[in-house]
């Protein structure tokens, strides 16, 4: 079940949060831009990130004022505004002490909060944070501002903050309703505009609590620079980069390998085998839409949905066909599983030719390997192999790594030698094979 909503009184205005997991230890989550502590867990991987950190702490979000849940206020709320706030939440549920985890712009108000109140703060840690705003150096941001305001409930946000998914219309369509649930235009404008003259700098070395600064190499929004500036500039602090991964913390990326940073770094320990997760050896498959952004421009919106729809139900009936476990439809393609490389193979090829008679030339990709599963989505370094294996495909092609191979022996499938290769974020050199009946 989900949590439920509760609100803390912080003066005169309500401030909406949400508590996960019962100890024994606490941790506060600050949000980035905007918010909306019910709806965000309508978003891919966030409510499984959740119960994966409430299996050691009780875990709480809240929506700033101004946003979400919490009660409309007339101005941006400033950096002592938010840090009542959170204060008001920790009085309300009896926390004397917790850790801090600051996302994106609440880094700044995570940074000021534990140099204020360090007896109340047992670890502080930022995650894609910056000192001072990325939008102070730009000479045309309130031109930016007025672009993303007439924007504002479009989802066009999401080719910053999530750009995996920004071909993806179901998700561009969620990002859209996020948009227009957690702010309004003229809100968002406030926010946006008053964020662009935070800078803490001057009070990074009165930050004395433990801190863990997390950064993807990869993040659009904020640039890794920033990430690395920061922890540089806090006494002690460890820092953590990741070589992929979009800004929202919880949707791409290896997310339990930051997951398992933050509870090391807050318990002394990890567990990778956490109760939401389970490893088992399975066959991975990524197809992926040769051209979809082309297509769909050539097409015009209404065909190209239908013809995804048909594209979904085919994968559908063609998965289950070969005893496969369907996990996620990608936008442009699919993510399955199943237990055996055989079926997982003979999927592949199937799936391929029937798209390809509907006109989607495909290429998939597939790799045997341990998966964790983590409720209804999977996760671990076999399915960032089979995604890489299928960036090496051409269209109309299947291409499967060597273990596959191995493991098909005496199946009656043949394979072609494509070569060796250089997989992006995985070490050594992979040797990749065509398949065919």
């Amino acid at each position: 079940m989900l949590p439920v909503t509760r609100y803390a009184k912080s003066g005169d205005v309500s401030i909406a949060f949400q508590t996960m997991g019962d100890g024994p230890f606490n941790l506060i989550i600050v949000p980035g831009m905007v918010s909306h502590v019910e709806f965000m867990h309508e978003g891919p991987g966030y409510t499984a990130s959740l119960r994966r950190l409430s299996n050691f702490a009780r875990v709480v979000t809240f929506d700033k004022r101004g946003q979400g849940l919490s009660d409309r206020v007339s101005d941006a709320p400033s950096l002592e505004q938010r840090m009542d706030d959170v204060r008001a939440i920790m009085d309300d549920i009896g926390l004397q002490r917790t850790a801090v985890l600051g996302i994106s712009e609440g880094s700044a108000m995570s940074i000021m909060f534990a140099a204020t109140y360090p007896e109340r703060v047992s670890q502080l840690i930022l995650y894609s944070g910056f000192a001072r705003s990325p939008a102070a150096k730009l000479d045309n941001y309130e031109e930016i501002v007025s672009e993303r305001v007439k924007n504002w409930g479009s989802g066009k946000l999401i080719h910053l903050i999530n750009p995996s998914q920004s071909n993806n219309p179901e998700e561009v369509s969620r990002f859209a309703k996020y948009e227009r649930l957690s702010a309004s235009p003229g809100a968002i404008k406030s926010f946006m505009l008053l964020n662009a003259s935070i800078d803490v700098r001057p009070i990074l070395s009165a930050v004395r609590v433990p801190t863990l600064v997390l950064h993807r190499r990869t993040d659009t929004l904020i640039p890794v620079e920033m990430g690395r500036d920061l922890a540089a500039q806090i006494p002690g602090a460890k820092y953590i980069e990741y070589p992929e991964g979009d800004h929202i913390m919880t949707a791409s990326g290896d997310v339990e390998s930051l997951l398992g940073d933050v509870e090391e770094f807050i318990t002394g320990h990890r567990d990778s085998l956490s109760t939401d997760t389970e490893r088992v050896l399975a066959t991975v498959l990524f197809t992926d839409i040769v051209d979809s952004t082309h297509s769909a421009a050539r097409m015009g919106d209404q065909k190209w949905r239908q013809l995804l729809d048909t594209h979904d139900q085919l994968a559908k009936q063609v998965v289950e066909k070969h005893r496969g476990t369907l996990i996620k439809n990608t936008g442009d393609g699919i993510l399955a599983m199943f237990d055996g490389p055989g079926r997982a193979v003979r999927c592949a090829l199937a799936f391929e030719t029937a798209s390809r008679q509907i006109g989607l030339p495909l290429r998939a990709g597939l790799h045997t390997g341990e998966i964790e599963i983590r409720g209804r989505d999977i996760g671990g370094i076999a399915v960032h192999a089979a995604a890489r294996v299928m960036a090496q495909s051409n269209a109309d092609e299947v291409l499967v790594s060597r273990v596959v191979t191995d493991l098909v022996a005496g199946a009656g499938l043949k394979f072609s030698d494509r070569g060796s290769h250089e997989l992006k974020g995985l070490p050594g050199r992979w040797d990749l094979f065509a398949a065919g009946l």
